[in-house]
């Protein structure tokens, strides 16, 4: 029996519990298609060029920072040219020096005081280049789509259809009870309990295709409070949640879509939650996943594992408690019979946790699934009653936050939150939303989350590449995710102060998230010239098999995890310096898998970032050399040269009342191949793209720019490319015009 492919994920740092023991090669090939044993022994990644950049887009208005690996002890001469190559700034790095947590010396290019936006700029440094990027808001605000669209492809028991994801990611409902699933319809218990529950629904956790009550419990939290943030931060962007703005079945129903994509997993966590009659009725499953370890790569609807309900735990139930009480205010307005039955679940469960506080996960639960083992659930008490009092105003749950040990934002001396520590959620919460509160007792946690965020402050103001992480020098599962937690709390701690520091923190951590990294590396699927592509996933897992995708834009890798725990990674990167512990690689799941609670944390990210274009620079936490200003006479822009020969388009859409999917084959017909591609087009009415794949899409007006991936610039003779996109418009949704590749006019056919 294997069990080592896990999707436990570490704890905060700062108190590592028991994590995934590490599989044996021979255990990873006995799954199925993973790589043989002499694959496993290649070489680390290759850091290419030295100069580590966003490889996505710096925000206009904000700062613009790039780290420089070189040992030189004085400073070096940077240059900044746009697409053309003419040049638009220059000025001296500042010197770093030696950086722990990646062993290399660096020094920092500053180039903030140049705003103007466009695309294709590039970064010189003593004769070595960075990879293009942008400065433009468009990509930040395309990822809040695409951030968000991950959670519908792990949708489970539901098609996910083509006219949201394109034909590539569509696929067939899983786990619904048709062979050779045998389905989430009535799932018995692990250990006898008498019953089984009808648990479809929710979403698949990560790379596996179990479902998991701690960590969706956080992931819907998020989502939900990318929502209620809007309601009570000034100056919050409630358009960018509102209906119509994702591509999900539920658009156009009058409710914010990012509340439907929420709904899609609790209401797979009710239905987790043991029925009334029953022993532990009120108390909730921990986690429901196949009996055994699911091979890879295996299609969701072709998983023939039978299914399993681990025993009810503590944790679980005030997970639950907690998200369906925040989901009771937030949904009142939009169905009030559903905030009803979210309320009323949520104080029976919390009632239940009260009554068996030491329902406890164990760590030997690790059979086909994830233990997610957790000791401590006086955070998950905590977290539950904020919620509770925030929805309710009762007193008997502002008397459990009193005498919590985590009131007044204590919880924050130890950590921000993730799956295992959940206090600060709660603080959150009571931070943003008026309450009956002492003001005293709310004073208190906002000065501890702003107390938190300056202790980020003064941890990255000593890296090379920005990353508030755990501050001890190891990197662990889920690294990516704690960034992205850590960047949250130091947003909150801007909208809480409008201190410019704060938001120049959380931008840090975007940019290396999206390549500012030792490996230059982007951690972002789809986004990036270096982008993640082989994540550890059974469905998108086309390195092992060729007719599966990749994975889809906007899915976050789990990033460094210097404690190297799985075969690849130990055969590989054996020595690494914390950040380069890491490979995209399929098989090594303890860097390179997915998760639902990594991908909300990023999502919550990217929502506050794409609001601050325009914000102004600000004091920068790292030194700012003087911006020199180009010279006078500049070289004229260069021109792409038009392909030789011609092109023709294939376009088609699939259009709702407000809303399309847009699908565009574009065929190289000339006699000799292209390097890259820059298709352009226009629209005829009020048409405008919300996200994009399978390229870089931005719209000003009418006109529409896309510009190739990384991976299918390269275009033979005869060959073509697929990509596609999802739109809005209202009226007459007619067929674009003036396509064209690199200014030459294709035929539409």
């Amino acid at each position: 029996m294997v069990t080592a492919i896990t999707t436990g994920r570490g704890p905060m740092p700062q108190h590592p519990r028991r994590r995934p023991v590490a599989l044996a090669a021979a255990a990873l090939l006995a799954l199925g298609g993973l790589a043989a044993v002499p694959q496993l022994a290649s070489a680390a990644p290759d850091p290419g060029s030295p100069v580590k950049v966003n490889q996505v887009a710096y925000v206009p208005g904000l700062p613009k920072q790039a780290t420089v690996v070189n040992s030189a002890n004085s400073p070096l001469g940077w240059t900044l040219r746009n697409a053309g190559g003419a040049t638009v700034a220059s000025g001296q790095t500042t010197v770093r020096g030696a950086d722990a947590l990646s062993g290399d010396s660096v020094h920092i290019a500053d180039f903030s005081a140049y705003d103007t936006p466009g695309t294709g700029y590039v970064l010189s440094v003593g004769g070595s280049n960075s990879y293009p990027f942008d400065i433009s808001a468009d990509p930040v605000r395309r990822l809040r789509g695409d951030s968000l669209a991950f959670f519908y492809h792990q949708r489970s028991g539901t098609p996910i259809d083509a006219q949201y994801v394109g034909s590539r990611y569509a696929r067939p409902a899983g786990h619904v009870n048709v062979a050779p699933n045998r389905g989430d319809n009535n799932v018995p218990c692990r250990t006898s309990c008498g019953y089984t529950l009808d648990v479809r629904g929710g979403w698949y956790d990560a790379g596996d295709q179990g479902k998991y009550v701690v960590n969706g419990g956080l992931a819907t939290w998020q989502l939900q409070n990318i929502y209620e943030r809007t309601l009570h931060v000034a100056g919050a962007d409630r358009s960018a949640v509102a209906d119509g703005t994702l591509a999900i079945p539920e658009r156009s129903n009058g409710v914010p879509d990012v509340l439907d994509e929420a709904r899609w997993e609790l209401e797979f966590l009710l239905k987790m939650q043991v029925p009334d009659g029953r022993t532990n009725a009120g108390m909730v499953h921990h986690k429901i996943h196949d009996q055994n370890w699911t091979a890879l790569p295996t299609r969701p609807e072709l998983d023939s594992e039978a299914r399993l309900l681990s025993p009810v735990s503590t944790a679980a139930t005030l997970n639950m408690a907690a998200v369906a009480a925040q989901a009771s205010r937030l949904w009142k307005p939009f169905d009030a019979a559903f905030a009803s039955r979210a309320l009323a679940a949520a104080e029976k469960a919390y009632t239940a946790a009260k009554a068996n506080p030491n329902r406890l996960a164990p760590a030997t639960d690790n059979t086909g699934g994830g233990a997610y083992e957790d000791n401590t659930v006086t955070d998950e008490f905590y977290w539950a009653a904020a919620e509770l009092y925030a929805t309710t105003g009762n007193t008997g749950y502002r008397n459990d936050l009193s005498s919590s040990p985590h009131a007044r934002g204590a919880s924050f001396t130890r950590g921000a939150y993730d799956w295992s520590w959940t206090a600060g959620l709660g603080d959150t919460t009571l931070a943003l939303v008026p309450t009956g509160l002492a003001s005293g007792d709310v004073s208190a946690i906002r000065s501890a989350i702003v107390g938190f965020a300056d202790r980020m402050l003064a941890q990255i103001a000593n890296q090379g590449y920005p990353a508030p992480g755990s501050g001890n020098g190891t990197y662990y599962w889920g690294s990516n995710g704690a960034v992205a937690n850590n960047a949250n709390v130091l947003a909150v701690a801007y909208d809480l102060t409008r201190t410019t520091k704060y938001r120049n923190g959380a931008f840090a951590a975007y940019d290396y998230l999206l390549g500012r990294n030792p490996l230059n590396q982007s951690y972002v699927a789809g986004y990036g010239d270096k982008p993640v592509r082989n994540v550890h996933h059974r469905f998108w897992a086309n390195q092992n098999d060729g007719s599966l995708p990749t994975a889809p834009p906007g899915s976050l890798s789990g990033g460094p995890n210097s404690e190297l725990q799985d075969p690849v990674v130990q055969a590989q990167l054996g020595g690494c310096k914390p950040q380069k512990c890491f490979v995209d690689d399929i098989g090594a799941y303890s860097v390179n898998e997915v998760a639902i609670n990594w991908n909300s944390a990023m999502a919550w990210l990217v929502h506050w970032a794409a609001e601050q274009a325009g914000t102004g620079t600000g004091p920068d936490p790292t030194p700012t050399p003087t911006v020199t200003p180009p010279p006078t006479t500049t070289p004229p822009p260069t021109t792409t040269p038009p392909p030789a020969g011609g092109c023709a388009v294939t376009y088609s859409a699939n259009s709702w009342s407000t809303g399309f999917t847009g699908s565009v084959t574009l065929t190289n017909t000339s006699a000799a191949a292209w390097s890259s591609w820059r298709l352009t087009f226009r629209f005829t009415g009020n048409q405008q793209i919300s996200q994009g794949w399978s390229g870089r899409f931005s719209q000003s007006g009418s006109e529409v720019t896309v510009t190739n991936e990384s991976y299918n610039g390269a275009v033979a003779p005869n060959a073509s490319v697929n990509l596609g996109f999802n739109a809005s418009y209202t009226g007459t949704n007619a067929t674009p015009t003036g396509f064209a590749v690199n200014g030459t006019a294709c035929t539409l056919r």
